[in-house]
């Protein structure tokens, strides 16, 4: 398949909003697509290498090559040339890898040179993936879209279920089974405002602690224990507590879905980065686990035995897992059984208000007779956490790719410090076109130097809201902390810079020091 076509599709299911013709965009794509082209075709789509990080800085795609005039790679030379940048190591690479990319980016035409910045930059993030991808398979196997769904649940990605697919037809598809030993994607969930929405949304449900820590998918099978994170990385070897937790229960065999994280001497959860940094670490790690121990708890069960859980209801499965788990393995909930009655309604706003008082992110709301449907953000699972936000000053911000080239996209955040400013962190994300389109404008006409490179800093005057999920430690900006999940609310032009927030603020609302 030539790379052209990736970036057509990619093109278009960026700037279509009609689920219909995403879906028939994908299912076209499916079908011209050869089998062994899957794998790349589709993580191009989702915006990822399959080689990971390639070590590219800005220099290397600056002054790029003039485009070629007719399309000619294929996917597979594409994901040749990128291995090959991936390989380069020692004295010269980052020369080397310029030549190879600029050879790359020569052979590339305008259209494939944008898409391929954007795939190096990590700007290309307009969820090809998600349901309408399976849909878009689904169309193009003639194969039913709810077996579609779950082959990719149980295989943990797209991937393999098109390649099967593409290859043998929907007879494929019953090869794909839960199995102890073998990670599916986890079920997500979608989110509400407030407690009384979600309730409102799910019906009779539970109202279940939703803790900061790192998502784990722990399976057992006699003394063997296997730990996966959300994206499905194995980290076994990371977590030695959590394997005795594991083989410590009663049962020999099934599938546990929890929550790692660390915490203090008074039973409160420590940062989310400490919990983060315990459990990416892969050096020493039972210096690490005696330095920072870390606990489990879960919330759910996807196989006892040989028995799949999946298609259950949430309560049922919630019984089996008290069932297998004692009380201190399990996450706090409460339960409301009568959406409109008013006490139950009191008694999970409590819970909320608890739960937060307790140190923890927040709730998630799950409708009592959800099936676990992995993968997914429905409707099932809402979770609720509080807004914080804070006014913020624009210092500079970034030219975008792929959809955003021409328009000044990744702004760079600062709270006021002194006489200065001090930098946060950064954002692309909340940004509609239309917002786009003004902030750009408005930025150039603040710059305060050349506007042809990738940065372009400007005077600190404009005041722009910012929602955000907390604050971490950063070694990155002087300030020794960033933003969690920045993403933009609207503009402040109410409001001058002398108003934004001041950063002995920002550390106050979050007890930083």
């Amino acid at each position: 398949m030539l790379f052209a076509e990736v970036a057509r599709v990619s093109y278009e299911v960026a700037h279509t909003s009609a689920r219909t013709r995403k879906t028939a965009l994908l299912a076209e794509f499916f079908r011209a697509m050869e089998p062994d082209d899957v794998p790349v075709a589709i993580a191009y789509l989702a915006g990822r290498l399959p080689q990971g990080r390639l070590g590219v800085g800005w220099a290397a795609l600056k002054d790029r090559a003039a485009p070629a005039a007719q399309a000619s790679l294929t996917v597979r030379a594409v994901d040749e040339a990128l291995t090959a940048v991936g390989a380069v190591a020692g004295a010269g690479s980052q020369n080397r890898r310029r030549e190879l990319l600029q050879a790359l980016l020569g052979a590339a035409t305008e259209r494939e040179q944008e898409f391929l910045v954007g795939l190096l930059t990590g700007e290309v993030r307009q969820g090809a993936l998600d349901a309408a991808a399976a849909e878009g398979l689904a169309a193009a196997t003639q194969a039913p879209p709810a077996d579609v769904r779950r082959a990719v649940m149980l295989a943990g990605a797209l991937e393999p279920v098109a390649r099967a697919l593409l290859a043998r037809g929907p007879d494929a598809l019953p090869e794909f089974t839960l199995g102890v030993g073998r990670p599916l994607l986890p079920m997500l969930a979608s989110s509400a405002k407030s407690v009384a929405e979600a309730i409102a949304k799910a019906g009779p449900c539970a109202i279940e602690e939703k803790i900061d820590g790192i998502r784990v998918q722990v399976h057992r099978d006699g003394g063997s224990v296997r730990i996966h994170t959300r994206t499905l990385d194995d980290i076994t070897d990371r977590l030695p507590e959590v394997v005795h937790a594991a083989l410590a229960l009663d049962a020999d065999r099934f599938i546990l879905d929890g929550e790692v994280l660390a915490l203090g001497a008074d039973g409160r959860p420590r940062p989310f980065q400490e919990t983060a940094g315990r459990v990416g670490s892969r050096v020493d790690v039972s210096a690490a686990a005696e330095a920072l121990p870390v606990s489990v708890v879960f919330f759910d069960v996807l196989a006892v035995g040989d028995r799949d859980l999946l298609d259950l209801a949430y309560e049922e499965r919630h019984t089996v897992l008290a069932g297998l788990l004692p009380e201190e393995l399990r996450v706090r909930r409460a339960v409301v059984t009568d959406p409109a009655d008013e006490a139950q309604l009191r008694a999970a706003e409590d819970f909320w208000r608890a739960t937060l008082a307790r140190g923890h992110e927040g709730v998630v709301v799950k409708s009592a007779d959800s099936a676990y449907a992995a993968g997914r953000r429905g409707a099932s699972w809402i979770k609720v956490k509080p807004v914080h936000t804070l006014d913020l000053v624009v210092l500079a911000a970034e030219w975008g790719h792929g959809r955003r080239t021409g328009k000044l996209s990744n702004l760079h955040l600062g709270a006021r410090d002194g006489d200065g400013f001090a930098m946060l962190g950064k954002t692309f994300k909340g940004l509609t076109d239309a917002l786009l389109d003004w902030q750009t404008e408005r930025l150039l006409a603040l710059a305060t130097g050349p506007t042809d490179g990738y940065v372009v800093a400007v005077r600190p005057e404009l005041v722009v809201e910012i929602a955000y999920d907390g604050l971490q430690t950063s070694t990155r900006y002087p300030a020794g902390v960033t933003l969690r999940f920045a993403r933009v609310v609207r503009y402040r032009e109410d409001k001058t810079a002398a108003e934004a927030d001041t950063l002995e603020t920002v550390r106050a609302a979050h007890g930083a020091g």
